[in-house]
């Protein structure tokens, strides 16, 4: 039997902490989500002066890179590639950059979706949470 990595609450907060500072440092209001492996919700958090319709799109993006194990842009530049069946594929909806999965050991514990700035400052405030946790 295999012993496998989990995200508990506490690594979930540190995640958030950090891509918030991040966030902050930078004056960008964001929506910050953490999904375990299976792109189920742990932690959501929107900041002050975010459009509404971040919070879904965060959703999606760390959905989209838990599921696929993989940064959501890896999709978004297969469709602007001209792979456009990509967008018809089932359960990812997130396939814009700022997804970020969290890897260990080879192995997916879960992604960070951003949304409300830049794509790449999304990913760069995913990136930043993802730190905290030292892996």
């Amino acid at each position: 039997m295999k012993t496998k990595h989990t995200l508990e609450l506490a690594d979930a907060k540190a995640i958030a902490a950090a891509a918030e500072a991040e966030a902050v440092k930078n004056h960008w209001a964001v929506v910050i989500a953490i999904a375990d492996e299976g792109g189920h919700l742990l932690h959501l958090q929107r900041l002050d002066g975010v459009a509404p319709v971040s919070t879904y799109i965060a959703q999606a993006k760390a959905r989209t890179a838990a599921l696929g194990r993989r940064e959501s842009k890896i999709y978004e530049d297969m469709i602007n590639g001209g792979r456009y069946s990509f967008l018809s594929a089932p359960q990812i909806e997130g396939m814009l950059e700022g997804g970020v999965p969290i890897m260990k050991d080879g192995e997916c514990l879960g992604a960070v979706g951003v949304s409300g700035v830049k794509s790449s400052e999304d990913a760069q405030i995913a990136r930043a949470g993802i730190a905290a946790l030292g892996l």
